[in-house]
């Protein structure tokens, strides 16, 4: 029995080794057919006479760490993994929060306290006393959750679509004038409700839970979608003729918004008066602020008196009605635990060889935290004389439909703890998620439909610090659509970012961090193979040229691959685990990484200088098939990172500089250093969830005379180092 499995097993490792062989081949076959097409003709001009930014890279090229699922922190954090994770030559740190995009509230101390401390529930607040290292930590569901979607699993649902009377959504109490300090309608709260197509509405019913609105309003949306803007949207929400309603008692309100019915697919609930009660006697105040509201029907009142009701009811995502809401109560019990998915502790992180030596970037809660949860996080990582960076507070509440008065308002309660914890600490975020041409969310009543610009408006009036803006770049939703077409989109899709935000008057003077960037949100074979690499080069380039502080690639630990939109597998990592094998697969992210801080710029924190590097041909597809990226290094040297995004054509580089006072454009002289990444040093073997690179060697290093122009292969990225002319 053990010689047959040897057989077969020797016979498999042979098998392997002819397909290995074969695809070599065919590899060969195809770079020898891509080398007789023409190739691209590219010529670019570095403008040497100024600077557009100046980094150093030991401080502006980090990665971050993230949580996941259970087990998987052991996994990935070994010394063994630290090690080759560090070798991909990142500086800073920066610490992501799972739990708020899984709207969960952060116990990032197990030990702790509870509001309700003999029922085990209520509002919970770590324990900032230094006790034995914290080396995992886990989220809580909110059993009060309002919102079908989450931005993590995606496993919750909705509790005003249950189908269980007895369970509740309930709007965040710290946006209550008790704690804002605002009118009763500074921060009106809201329920959206998605039919998933137009339907005749002329009638709601509302089960309140408590407290319950006194006043509120209902309307419809007109257009297409209102949970996700485009700049051409111009509609509003409308009301429904009989959707005003005052002086509300709660209980069960069946409400005849029209007589006759109107065809729409969103109904929004708009609350702006509280009752302020609660269902049992309780001395927390928290219990009485905000609106609760246990079961909603809409639909239409037929001629006979029956009401038929459109929506859904189910304890499961996939089958409840979608339903957004303005925001969630923090509340919750013991028994809440998601044990499914960890973090990884913050001492196990902060006290690690990951962060170099360097200050990191820390999160706390603020969506579905409390401020005194916050305040006690940062109150410990202070005591045990961690190095901060700055904290980040919340993340991607415009992707959690968080309106920016309501983000705000949290944002400052959470920020004026931690300044008078300590005034020196820098604060930031919002983490924004990745959008489209501009961000934007529904009107106010001066017309203002501007995200940042209202939340900045905000947080200036509230008189808080705002030290440091952070956003997201996740730029391709699509991952099982050709990579080619994605690629020549990504220094302009990055452009109109940047530009959009400083439009919506986000300061240029404050540092602007790109907390994360990555292909796409979801897993696929892009990211593992030569297009995830090509991508993470040209962001860094772009984010830096254009002014940028600090990027963060996301991805940093070693992970496993997935298939989330089932066309392939591949995942966001530098670095990919296998059951078999103890030593993690170098992926083309990972010696994209390493060209990037430690051939294109020095690995040392010394400042490095930025210059723009234009293309100079007709505009085509082919001209943006290339991106270039110039550093003028501490060595002297200048740098160039070339990267040729057509999957199939050579490019040929004609490479001069625009140097001050001289009169013709200079050229590269003497020996240039050529350090290069293609289809010659990787290859990705699609196995499904047994997927692993064929061929995984380091960039290819070359020194040759300088010459007018350089062969940048299909699909790679190239380095061009070396001296000027006189």
């Amino acid at each position: 029995m053990n010689f047959a499995r040897s057989a077969l097993k020797v016979r498999c490792v042979v098998a392997s080794l002819f397909f290995a062989a074969i695809a070599l081949v065919q590899l060969a076959l195809e770079t020898d057919a891509r080398a007789d097409e023409k190739p691209i003709v590219i010529s670019t001009t570095v403008l040497a006479d100024h600077p557009v930014n100046q980094c150093a890279p030991g401080q502006a090229l980090g990665a971050g760490v993230d949580g996941h699922e259970k087990g998987d922190c052991a996994r990935m954090f070994t010394d063994k993994n630290i090690e080759q994770m560090l070798s991909a030559g990142f500086g800073p740190l920066t610490y992501r929060l799972r739990t708020e995009l899984a709207g969960e509230v952060w116990h990032w101390n197990p030990q702790g306290t509870w509001s309700d401390p003999v029922h085990q529930c209520g509002y919970w607040t770590s324990d900032d006393s230094l006790g034995e290292p914290i080396n995992v930590s886990y989220g809580y569901h909110l059993p009060r959750r309002g919102n079908t979607i989450d931005q993590a699993n995606d496993d919750g649902y909705s509790r005003i679509a249950d189908g269980d009377n007895d369970s509740f959504w309930k709007s965040n109490p710290y946006l209550d004038s008790h704690f804002t300090a605002e009118s009763d309608d500074g921060h009106p709260q809201w329920v959206v409700i998605d039919l998933d197509a137009r339907k005749p509405v002329n009638a709601i019913r509302i089960l309140w839970g408590t407290p319950y609105a006194t006043q509120y309003r209902v309307e419809y949306w007109p257009g297409d979608d209102p949970m996700h803007l485009h700049p051409d949207d111009d509609e509003d929400w409308q009301p429904f003729a009989h959707g005003n309603v005052d002086h509300a008692h709660g209980g069960d309100e069946l409400i005849r918004l029209a007589e006759r019915p109107s065809s729409v697919r969103f109904v929004r609930i708009v609350m702006s008066h509280s009752s302020r009660t609660s269902s049992q006697p309780s001395n927390d105040i928290r219990d009485r602020l905000g609106f609760a509201i246990r079961e909603i029907e809409l639909g239409k009142i037929e001629k006979r008196g029956r009401f038929h009701d459109y929506v859904r009811r189910a304890s499961d995502r996939h089958r409840q009605t979608v339903i957004y809401v303005s925001s969630t109560d923090p509340w919750h019990r013991a028994e809440d635990i998601d044990s499914s998915i960890e973090q990884p502790g913050m001492d196990f992180i902060l006290h690690s060889a990951l962060t170099n030596g360097l200050p990191v970037l820390v999160p706390v809660g603020v969506l579905y935290d409390t401020p005194e949860n916050a305040s006690a996080e940062i109150n410990y990582l202070l005591r045990r004389n961690y190095d901060l960076e700055g904290i980040e507070l919340g993340e991607e509440p415009d992707g959690q439909w968080a309106f920016p008065e309501d983000y705000a308002a949290l944002y400052a309660g959470v920020a004026r703890q931690l300044t008078a914890l300590n005034p020196r600490l820098k604060l930031g975020g919002p983490s924004l998620q990745n959008f489209e041409e501009r961000l934007l969310t529904w009107a106010d009543a001066s017309g203002n439909r501007s995200w940042m610009n209202r939340f900045l408006k905000y947080v200036r009036n509230a008189g808080v610090p705002f030290d440091f803006f952070s956003f997201e770049f996740y730029p391709f939703d699509n991952i099982c659509a050709d990579a080619a077409p994605q690629l020549l989109q990504i220094p302009s899709r990055l452009r109109s970012v940047l530009a959009s935000l400083r439009a919506d008057g986000v300061p240029s003077d404050l540092p602007w961090l790109m907390t994360e960037y990555g292909y796409s949100v979801f897993a696929g074979r892009h990211e593992v193979d030569l297009p995830g690499a090509l991508f993470n080069a040209d962001t860094v380039g772009a984010f830096l040229t254009l002014g940028g502080s600090k990027a963060y690639q996301y991805g940093y630990e070693p992970n496993y691959l997935q298939d989330e939109l089932k066309c392939s597998w591949g995942n966001l990592m530098i670095l990919q685990l296998t059951p078999k094998n103890d030593q993690p697969n170098h992926l083309s992210a990972y010696y994209a990484a390493q060209l990037i801080t430690k051939e294109w710029m020095q690995p040392t924190n010394e400042p490095h200088e930025i210059f723009p590097a234009t293309i100079n041909q007709k505009k085509s597809k082919a001209s943006s098939a290339v991106s270039v990226y110039a550093a003028h290094r501490p060595d002297n040297q200048w740098a160039l990172l070339a990267i040729n995004k057509h999957p199939n054509r050579t490019a040929q580089l004609n490479v001069e500089f625009k140097i001050p006072g001289a009169r013709q454009p200079v050229r590269f002289t003497g020996q240039v250093e050529l350090i290069q990444f293609s289809r010659q040093q990787y290859a990705w073997q699609q196995e499904g969830p047994n997927g692993h690179p064929i061929r995984s060697l380091p960039p290819a290093h070359f020194t040759r005379e300088a010459s007018p122009s350089y062969n940048l292969p299909p699909y790679s990225l190239t380095v061009l180092r070396g001296k000027l002319s006189d």
